[in-house]
């Protein structure tokens, strides 16, 4: 595992717009302990060196009427082809798809599927997905309940947040 090469306040920063990434940057600063020119040089260079990938807004699923989640594992019929990789290309181009894992276990792929609701899961799976021509297998899992999702990833190991 590749080592980290930021530095505590470096990790404030990170965790602080996971947690809020509207946070002005005199905010911020004021949270990290730094005066804001200092501290817009360094999420700057976050950005740059592509520790922060962007900012986007956590929308609720369900108020934006796409609260049906599926979970699908998928077997292929062959890994090192071009064929598979036209088939992540196609996958990851499905807006559908709002997440694509290449995984060992019973499937190949995992993928994380938000629609309306079953009947355009339905016609996802047979319109597009099972029109793939290398997809062998599909194990859907439809999620009755969201508990936790889109939370901020775990930075402890970085060291002093």
């Amino acid at each position: 595992m590749p080592k980290s090469n930021l530095d505590a306040i470096d990790c404030r920063i990170v965790a602080e717009l996971q947690s809020d990434g509207r946070l002005s940057n005199v905010e911020l600063a004021d949270k990290v302990g730094l005066s804001p020119s200092p501290c817009l040089r360094r999420v700057k260079r976050l950005e740059q060196d592509g520790y922060i990938e962007g900012y986007r807004a956590a929308l609720r699923r369900d108020r934006v009427g796409l609260g049906f989640s599926v979970f699908v594992g998928v077997k292929i019929e062959s890994h090192g082809n071009k064929r598979a990789l036209a088939f992540e290309k196609a996958v990851v181009a499905m807006p559908e798809v709002v997440a694509c894992h290449l995984v060992s276990g019973e499937a190949d792929y995992f993928l994380e599927v938000v629609v309306p609701d079953l009947a355009d899961y339905q016609h996802f799976l047979v319109g597009k997905l099972l029109n793939l021509p290398i997809v062998r297998e599909v194990r859907s899992n439809i999620a009755i309940q969201t508990l936790k999702a889109g939370a901020p990833l775990p930075l402890g190991h970085l060291g002093d947040l």
